[in-house]
């Protein structure tokens, strides 16, 4: 019996929607991301998605990592931590474990920390 060669996944596998690339449609990848051009659509990334200062995202955003210094407009989804840099301009909901943020990053919407529910904070109580 014949043995059917299949691709191997790699996690480390980089795609690139570069500077002056428009793509209209969603996108999902098991990989991580860097996007310079514009994404009119849904992203769904197992990995990490880089924003780059040109880079612009009309949609939903979901992934376990990012880094953002262009555009989104859409809600975001990360599953552990979203870096937004100085340059990036957010217009939507974002929901994350752990969030960094520049001065002079533009945020417009709510933020919501993954796990902070189950927590209790109770002030002046030990």
């Amino acid at each position: 019996m014949a043995k059917i060669n299949e691709p191997e996944f790699n996690a480390n596998n980089i795609n690139l929607v570069g500077f002056g690339t428009e793509i209209n449609g969603d996108i999902k990848s098991s990989g991580d991301l860097r996007i310079d051009g514009i994404l009119v659509g849904n992203l769904n990334v197992k990995g990490k998605v880089v924003v780059g200062e040109t880079g612009k995202i009309k949609g939903e955003l979901v992934c376990k990592n990012s880094d953002i210094s262009g555009v989104v407009e859409g809600k975001i989804t990360v599953d552990e931590l979203l870096s937004l840099k100085s340059s990036a301009r957010i217009n939507g909901d974002i929901t994350v474990g752990k969030l960094a943020i520049e001065p002079g990053c533009k945020f417009t919407g709510y933020c919501n920390m993954l796990g902070m529910e189950s927590k209790e904070v109770t002030l002046g109580q030990e």
